[in-house]
């Protein structure tokens, strides 16, 4: 099997809509609804697919609100990205502090998302 990388990953969610807003303000990400109901957070060739919880399909039982985990990279600095959460009141969990990521050296700022799910957006150092 020849892996060769992510399509998307899906974050179950208790409010589509706060989530939207959250993402957009945050990370500047774009809201697209692919059909009735179904939403998606955009970012270069990447989406994040939004489930509402109370229409997850049976194959997705036991993912719930807050359980997510994800990196994605951004050329901001996240130095920039800290200020701006500061200023937004977000709270900061970690960072910036350098971590390894798949393909080396990386600063890394953590934060939760509305629903809890931990983000973490890095800046490659290699």
């Amino acid at each position: 099997m020849g892996i060769t990388g992510f399509d998307h990953i899906v974050l179950a969610v208790d409010d589509v809509e706060a989530t939207i807003d959250f993402y957009e303000k945050v990370l500047d990400m774009t809201a697209v609804e692919h059909i009735p109901g179904k939403w998606a957070l955009r970012f270069g060739s990447h989406k994040i697919s939004l489930q509402p919880a109370e229409h997850r399909p049976p194959m997705a039982i036991g993912t719930t609100p807050g359980s997510g985990n994800f990196c994605v990279l951004s050329d901001e600095p996240v130095q920039d990205l800290a200020k701006r959460l500061t200023d937004l009141d977000v709270p900061i969990e970690a960072g910036p502090v350098e971590k390894v990521g798949a393909t080396g050296s990386i600063l890394s700022v953590y934060f939760r998302d509305p629903d809890g799910n931990l983000v973490e957006v890095s800046n490659s150092l290699a």
